[in-house]
């Protein structure tokens, strides 16, 4: 059976991996971390909240039964202090460790005093700031409970001098991230002496947790009340109910601390002041330091057992979730040269694989280059300017020109021609547009499928090269299907389709007489049927050309894309050294950091999983 010993042991041990592993709440991992699971949070605690001169230090040393925090004016406590007590067998020397000096133990307690400080000054130096850091210090000794305590930063109202104006707010949002918490039992302390309507512990306890659930009051310096007025109304529950007792507290006064007066002493006089006081005798038994330690550390075992299920369960949530993104994060790359090179080649085939199925369908993009084909291409075939190249003028113009001085004497063959091959020439543009527009999509899948490719997303470098070995080989594909698409365009003008001009009818002379006059062949008729026929031949020229050109352009850019895309790369990148190919294989600092982040977050929780599986849970 778990014992209390054992339950409040195992999340001791719990919490000083979250520290050495980086998990301490909230944001304490930084950017990297920002979506890491954290442990920390789920942990049941106890967290002493109050104002400064509250006589919140003082408590935690009559609980521990030693001088041990630093003292002095305004903020002492700047960052959060993880006080773990170990309930030692008598005679044992009590003795106190840091999670920061593990193999350190300081038996002189003002040493730990010393410590606390110079530690506090490594992080927040001396300019009063805070940290939300915290300092894992553990206490061993016949004298304590098993308890656990985080002392936070004093609330204060005011900025002192040295320190910003945001520090109020900031202190404040530090404790609340703690107390917030649901697991977080909050240890209110509040002075006997001011009016527990403007404690700023009870205030802030009262927001987090309005129904008392979570919140134990304590009331210090009960013995500096003025005379004639006493505090039963609040121990007693009645002027601030909450579901756990008031506890009242006695600490030293500041001449019995300038005196050093004994703790133990100190804890004989506080029991003295409560068996003997009229107005708290009938409470004695449920007053002091001792009492309070007794009361947290029976109800954090309990909160512990409780919650145990639910940290088990996030635990292995979370243990899959983290392997699962180190999975799609990728292990850190091989050294060796033989090993780096085929993980190259594996990412490129990775990227293959990806920009296929942007043009076989399986992904968006390949789609608009059907696009071009089917609206691009027609759209711009409609609207070549044939209608001005076959007006009347211009086949007179024409026409009359190739003539020369000799008019024709059957059919103007040549003006034929030459209104054909004006005509043809219009295609060039359409042909050379189909090209770039295919090849403009290309490049962007290229773009795309680089980003798709998750197992690239490490390598910035390696993706670069990719793209510029991609779009240098897209742009030599482009350059093969221009000259290929033109050449279509050019074989149209090379030789005309006879048939087409045979099956044309003849023209019908006055008479039935087929000598046509040279007045008659320059009739404005006879113009509009050589504009008539050679735009019918244009029409069938465009009509191949439309079927012609998709072809050309897919033959030449998609398929060979398809085929070959990084042939050229393969063969840069297998006579690379090794340092060319590591430097290939540079990755992305901040995934990186990512990767550790992950991989120490995923320490933590098999640690925890294994610290919590070796408590014996037996009824």
């Amino acid at each position: 059976m778990a014992t209390m010993e054992s339950l409040i042991s195992l999340v001791n041990r719990i919490q000083r991996a979250c520290t050495i592993l980086g998990d301490y709440g909230g944001d304490s991992g930084g950017a990297a971390a920002a979506s890491l699971p954290t442990l920390w949070e789920s942990l049941p605690s106890v967290a002493v909240v109050g104002g400064q001169s509250s006589g919140k230090s003082s408590v935690l040393e009559s609980i521990v039964g030693r001088d041990f925090l630093p003292r002095g004016s305004g903020i002492v406590t700047r960052r959060p202090l993880v006080l773990q007590l170990h309930k030692t067998e008598p005679g044992i020397t009590e003795y106190a460790e840091f999670l920061h000096k593990q193999r350190e133990r300081f038996t002189d307690f003002a040493m730990v005093r010393k410590e606390i400080q110079d530690e506090t000054d490594k992080i927040t130096g001396k300019s009063k700031q805070i940290s939300p850091v915290p300092i894992h210090l553990s206490i061993y000794s016949p004298n304590v409970v098993n308890l656990t305590l985080i002392d936070l930063p004093g609330l204060t109202k005011v900025a002192v001098e040295g320190q910003p104006e945001s520090i109020v707010k900031d202190i404040e949002n530090m404790v609340r991230l703690y107390v917030e918490k649901p697991n977080c039992i909050i240890l209110a302390i509040t002075p006997a002496n001011q009016d527990i309507a403007t404690s700023d512990a009870i205030k802030l306890a009262r927001e987090v947790d309005p129904a008392g659930e979570r919140t134990f009051g304590v009331l210090t310096k009960l013995d500096l009340m003025d005379k004639g007025t006493n505090a039963q109304d609040v121990l007693e529950g009645r002027a601030y109910p909450l579901q756990h007792p008031w506890v009242g507290i006695v600490n030293r006064s500041q001449a019995d601390i300038n005196k050093n007066v004994d703790m133990i002493a100190a804890r004989q006089r506080e029991r003295e002041f409560f068996s003997t006081s009229p107005d708290y005798g009938h409470l004695a038994g449920r007053m002091g330091s001792e009492y309070l330690a007794k009361l947290l550390s029976k109800h954090l075992e309990s909160v512990i057992k409780t919650r145990i299920p639910g940290i088990t369960s996030l635990i292995n949530r979370s243990i899959d979730d983290l392997e699962s993104e180190l999975d799609h994060l990728g292990r850190p790359v091989a050294i060796d040269a033989g090993a780096q090179l085929y993980t190259i080649l594996e990412l490129c085939r990775a990227f293959d694989r990806v920009f296929k199925e942007h043009l076989d369908g399986g992904r968006p993009g390949g789609d608009r280059i059907y696009g071009v084909f089917d609206y691009q291409l027609p759209t711009a075939l409609r609207k070549l300017p044939f209608d001005r190249h076959l007006s009347l003028q211009n086949v007179r113009k024409v026409v009359s020109e190739a003539d020369g001085y000799q008019p024709h004497l059957i059919a103007p063959e040549q003006g034929y021609r030459r209104l054909i091959d004006g005509a043809l020439n219009y295609f060039r543009g359409p042909a050379e547009a189909s090209v770039d527009a295919v090849h403009f999509i290309l490049k962007e899948i290229v773009r795309r499928s680089i980003g798709e490719t998750q197992e690239l997303k490490r390598f910035p470098t390696l993706q670069a090269e990719i793209a510029s070995a991609a779009y240098d080989a897209l742009e030599r594909f482009r350059e093969d299907s221009k000259k290929t698409t033109l050449r279509l365009v050019e074989m149209e003008s090379s030789y005309l389709t006879v048939d087409f001009f045979r099956k044309l009818p003849l023209e019908e002379e006055k008479g039935g007489d087929p000598t046509v006059s040279n007045v008659d062949r320059y009739a404005e008729g006879h113009f509009r049927r050589i504009g008539s026929n050679v735009s019918s031949y244009v029409g069938m020229v465009s009509q191949t050309l439309r079927n012609s050109i998709p072809k050309a352009v897919v033959h030449c850019q998609v398929k060979e894309a398809k085929r070959s895309l990084l042939d050229h790369f393969y063969t840069q990148v297998g006579k690379k050294e090794g340092k060319q190919l590591a430097a290939l294989l540079d990755e992305d600092p901040a995934l990186m950091e990512r990767r550790q982040k992950c991989a120490r977050r995923l320490e933590l929780y098999k640690n925890a999983r294994d610290e919590i599986d070796s408590v014996s849970w037996a009824a």
